[in-house]
């Protein structure tokens, strides 16, 4: 399923979204930034041709952003239009606090939906640990109470992946009611399928060449290690240039491509000579 949506996997990864849909469990995937972990959940909605639905977590998220919020300006337009109207109190209340003046959030969208979707929960360890405790009651029970209208449950269960970057250490609990996957940076191998499966027309020099120097760039002590979605912005922006092979200018001049951080595009200058030896790049001088 995955391979047929031009992921490359492997049998760990493949097993672990096998198990959670066999289970309907969530499935908690951590690793560095940038090793496809949200690219799962996105394969998973087109392979099983369904929505994505997707919430991004950050400091301060809480329930009403993530869950639902009342239309407050089409309330009052309401209530301004029926002004006149010989309805009670109690009726106009009841009349505001219906579906129509509901804006559903993520996760209420995601136990509404028509069909099963796809529930991408990026990034949860970016969220307050208050937000965490709320999330173990939905992924429990599947329903949500909202106080005007009573509780909702879901239709259809969610296949739900969540993403964490290990930014802070989430609660035993939360592990518990997930499937768990960790997904490290690739190797040579596995990357340079990556390359040419995703970089269509991409010389099979260059490939090469691009994933050996990333292999080794990976080894040093970056602020920010480039991960396989820096390795295809280079080898798209390279190969739409029409070059075959790497060399120390050209390397020199796309470092934005690749290093996100001043101290690393340093570091990498002073080292530079070492990663071309290492990689076995010559540089432009030498290729002539």
């Amino acid at each position: 399923m995955l391979s047929g949506q031009g992921y490359i996997t492997d049998d760990a990864v493949s097993m672990a979204v096998f198990l959670s849909m066999q289970l309907q469990k969530p499935l908690l995937v951590e690793g560095p930034a940038g090793v496809g972990k949200t690219e799962i959940a996105k394969v998973m909605a087109n392979a099983l041709e369904t929505d994505l639905i997707r919430l991004q977590c950050y400091e301060g998220l809480d329930a009403t952003h993530a869950l639902y919020e009342w239309n407050y300006q089409r309330q009052l337009l309401h209530l301004k239009a029926t002004e006149q109207s010989a309805q009670s109190v109690e009726e106009k209340e009841a009349t505001i606090f219906g579906q129509n003046f509901l804006l559903k959030r993520p996760l209420l969208q995601a136990i509404t939906h028509h069909r099963k979707p796809v529930l991408l929960i990026d990034e949860i360890d970016r969220s307050d640990e208050e937000f965490e405790s709320f999330l173990l009651e939905l992924l429990s029970d599947w329903q949500i109470t909202i106080p005007e209208i009573g509780t909702i449950k879901a239709t259809h269960i969610p296949q739900v992946i969540l993403t964490g970057n290990r930014t802070r250490e989430l609660s035993e609990a939360l592990r518990r009611r997930c499937l768990y996957l960790y997904i490290d940076y690739p190797d040579f191998e596995k990357e340079w399928l990556i390359v040419k499966n995703k970089v269509p027309g991409i010389d099979d020099r260059l490939a090469e060449q691009i994933c050996r120097f990333i292999e080794v760039l990976r080894t040093l002590q970056l602020e920010k290690t480039p991960g396989i979605a820096e390795t295809l912005d280079w080898a798209f922006a390279l190969s739409g240039m029409h070059l075959d092979h790497l060399d120390r200018s050209i390397i020199e001049q796309t470092f934005g491509v690749i290093l996100k951080d001043w101290k690393d595009t340093r570091r990498v200058q002073l080292s530079l000579s070492e990663l071309l030896e290492r990689t076995g790049i010559q540089s432009k001088f030498d290729d002539l």
